[in-house]
């Protein structure tokens, strides 16, 4: 086939066609990144590079279907055997292979967040150590950060003992345990992945030899959100030809909290010698308008390579800042801009709301609710984090590699064997001392005269998985999976209790063979691949987008989508930036990135709200509008504020007045505890947490235009008994009216939706009496 570039830009041909040497492509959001990608991947293929000589490694396993899909719907032969994946998938085909030369046995398992969570409150608790001034998830953390400088348990606790803290040191301690456990269990965590292959190059040079021959052409997606493993594991792939192609945007970086490391995209040129810088700055996704103010915003941040985005898209309408009293009438505000959107003929499901923090989404949810609005909460309980599939997954892990501690604990009395906790705690103390695994403590627990009572039950456990193994290699994995059912009984125990949720857990349990056969299909793998597959899964691999539902996630998560209209809810100093930003240069860098995120992911509408006094946390602030808001200039924000709260612009001047308590249970992404991996826990009660009391004479309050009064008062008085309709809910009777001050509560029988209770000022604009 003839390959044709003619839908591209200037700025995307080049950056097909540049295909030797170091390249950076700084691709603005909407962009056109993907098509760049897949253009060039092809462009190599047609021009006889061998798919198996071509790695693409991206964030997460829907983006690397994404391109493998796309590739296969371009008709070029072979381009199915292109190595498109994840790091952490890339990184376990690299170590089955050769793990057993870090002393590992090629059978490992992986474990996911909850697993080694899990893992740490174990050790914890056989450590009498209280998780509450240790709590599991931020010990993590600390690890976590210590793997990606590649620093092991030992060298922690060395750093630590210099420490007058002792904290650190505690911590340095967990880590040597939760080190020797997994290796022990013969596990991997996320971090250990990338870990492992990095030493597996840096102690095997062989090894490495093998894949930098192979890969004469390395690219990497989202690079502004790599931390130094992936950065070495990266370089180390392209050592062989030197033919590394980046794609990244600096100005969207916005995961520090989880390792990246925005210089590795900043220094790209100095790591590289004649590596090439190409701007991609046409957006496609929005409108010129929601573009300018975006510009605007991010020119604020001295971190940054510097780009300008444009686009040939309509200016459309300006971004409109909305202020109001408090969170309610911020929830009620949004929900009338939704329902207006929806009878004027859009879909639920183009609406977003953003938030800085989990904890906003409250009154949301309750204002939906009673407007009937359908919504989803990005980020809930996933297919794969139910804990009857986790408890199907932790058998077949188990099948897999029957040293694994955690898993096994899991469901050695599930569905319940009549063994207590005395008598796995006794055999969890056997294979302590004796150095081996629970699963080996079995065989041997009969030994032990305090374990007489459980002998007979653990030897059944321990004989069904020894059966179940045995048929690991013989009969496909749907097949063993039906076996698993029928011998562990889990089914039965779901049906003997006959509580109605146990209804949906069976629908589940089925379910997962549902996808056991989709993986046969269009993988054909082992227990072992199918295993790693799930475990590599992310919320946004999970996650089902496609239902008609107004979306609620944070600003975090939205990365990488878009909608229709994004409401930024929140914009207020405090909240967005946190407290934590305010102050720190670089934090508060990472806050206004996260903000110019959160604005790109609007198509054609664009919402900030501010309210001016908020209850969070049971605790109420009042704050002025985000800095953030002030940074876009007059002419490219409309401003809006109800009657009731009418104010001057110059009282926006104004300092805080808080609950001097709110901002130290401030909790969103990123915030909480210290991320050195040897530094002390930061403290949530010092003065420096707080917010200034007034703004740094750099994000002084500009005078803006007189706002612009969009509050509709209605002209229709109702009356019990009054026929009506309602944009969005049809027809109605009026069953009571309620005077509420300068307002009134109607309650309305509608035919389709039941009843309902609306307020008459927000409701009227949607309201016609017939």
């Amino acid at each position: 086939m003839s390959f044709n570039l003619s839908h591209l830009n200037s700025s995307q041909k080049e950056a097909v066609l540049t295909t030797d040497g170091p390249l950076l492509l700084l691709a603005g959001a909407g962009s056109g990144k993907t098509t760049v990608l897949m253009n060039r991947i092809a462009y190599l293929l047609e021009n006889g590079v061998e798919p198996r000589e071509i790695i693409a490694i991206t964030f997460t396993n829907k983006a690397a279907g994404e391109m493998k899909e796309r590739l296969e719907k371009m008709g070029i032969p072979g381009s199915q055997y292109v190595w498109a994946s994840t790091f952490h998938s890339a990184c376990v085909r690299i170590l089955r292979q050769d793990i057993d030369r870090l002393g590992y046995d090629k059978a490992f398992t992986i474990y996911d967040t909850a697993d080694t969570v899990a893992l740490v409150k174990k050790i914890l608790k056989d450590n009498d150590i209280d998780d509450k001034n240790f709590p599991p998830k931020t010990v993590l953390t600390y690890i976590s950060n210590a793997k990606g400088d590649m620093v092991s348990g030992e060298e922690f606790v060395e750093k630590a003992e210099k420490s007058f803290d002792p904290r650190p040191k505690i911590i340095g301690n967990i880590f040597v345990e939760y080190e020797k456990r997994m290796k022990g269990a013969n596990a991997l965590d996320f971090d250990d992945l990338i870990l492992l292959t990095v030493k597996l190059f840096q102690t095997n040079p062989d090894v490495l030899e093998i894949y930098k021959r192979r890969f004469k052409y390395v690219l990497v997606d989202e690079y502004q959100d790599t931390n130094k493993l992936q950065y070495l594991l990266t370089k180390a792939l392209a050592s062989g030809h030197g033919n590394i192609c980046v794609v990244g945007d600096d100005d969207q970086s916005i995961y520090k909290f989880r390792g990246a490391t925005i210089e590795n995209i900043l220094t790209f040129e100095k790591q590289y010698k004649n590596a090439r810088v190409i701007r991609l700055e046409q957006n496609y996704r929005s409108t010129g308008a929601i573009l300018k103010a975006a510009n605007d915003v991010i020119h604020n941040n001295k971190g940054r390579k510097g780009k300008e985005l444009w686009t040939e898209n309509p200016t459309g309408d300006l971004p409109l800042l909305r202020v109001v009293s408090d969170e309610r009438e911020e929830a009620r505000y949004v929900a009338e801009q939704i329902l207006e959107s929806v009878t004027q003929g859009r879909k639920w499901q183009d609406h977003a709301l953003l938030y800085r923090m989990n904890a906003q989404s409250n009154q949301f949810e309750t204002e939906f609710k009673r407007n009937n609005i359908p919504y989803r909460i990005y980020g809930g309980t996933g297919f794969y984090d139910r804990a009857e599939i986790k408890d199907m997954l932790a058998y077949l892990c188990v099948l897999h590699n029957p040293t694994d501690d955690i898993r096994l604990l899991r469901i050695i009395n599930n569905p319940a064997r009549g063994l207590g906790d005395t008598s796995i705690g006794r055999l969890a103390l056997i294979a302590e001392e004796n150095g081996i695994s629970i699963f080996e403590a079995i065989k041997i627990c009969h030994e032990y005269e305090n374990m007489k009572s459980a002998v007979q039950k653990l030897k059944q456990f321990a004989s069904m998985i020894d059966d179940l193994r045995e048929l690991v290699d013989i009969i496909p994995l749907d097949a063993l999976y039906d076996e698993l059912l029928n011998r562990t009984g889990y089914i039965r125990m779901l049906e003997d209790k006959k509580q109605d949720e146990n209804l949906s857990r069976i629908e589940n349990v089925k379910e997962l063979k549902t996808n056991i056969i989709a993986f046969i299909n269009e993988y054909g793998g082992t227990l072992f691949d199918f295993l790693s597959e799930t475990a590599l899964y992310t919320d946004l691999d999970r996650d089902d987008m496609s239902t008609d539902r107004v979306t609620m996630m944070t600003m975090h998560s939205a990365k990488g989508l878009e909608f229709d209209t994004v409401f930024l809810v929140g914009a207020e100093e405090g909240i967005f930036p946190g407290t934590r930003a305010i102050g720190e240069a670089d934090e508060m860098e990472e806050e206004r990135r996260l903000c110019y995120v959160a604005m790109t992911r609007a198509e054609r509408k664009l919402f900030f709200t501010s309210a001016q006094r908020r209850m969070i946390f049971g605790k109420t602030m009042s704050a002025l509008p985000s800095r953030f808001v002030y940074e876009i200039k007059d002419d490219n924000l409309e401003v809006s504020e109800s009657i009731n709260n009418f104010r001057s612009s110059n009282s926006w001047n104004n300092s805080f007045e808080s609950d001097s308590d709110f901002y130290d249970d401030y909790s969103g992404n990123g915030g909480g505890y210290g991320s050195s991996y040897g530094g002390s826990f930061k403290s949530s009660n010092t003065q420096s947490n707080r917010p200034n009391q007034t703004y740094p004479s750099r994000y002084a309050p500009k005078p803006k235009k007189a706002p612009i009064i969009r509050e509709v008062k209605p002209t229709v008085k109702f009356a019990s008994g009054d026929e009506l309709e309602h944009t969005a809910f049809g027809h109605g009777t009026v069953k009571s009216v309620t005077p509420a001050g300068g307002d009134a509560l109607l309650e309305i029988e509608f035919k389709e939706q039941g009843t309902k209770r609306l307020m008459l000022n927000s409701a009227s604009r949607y309201l016609k009496k017939i």
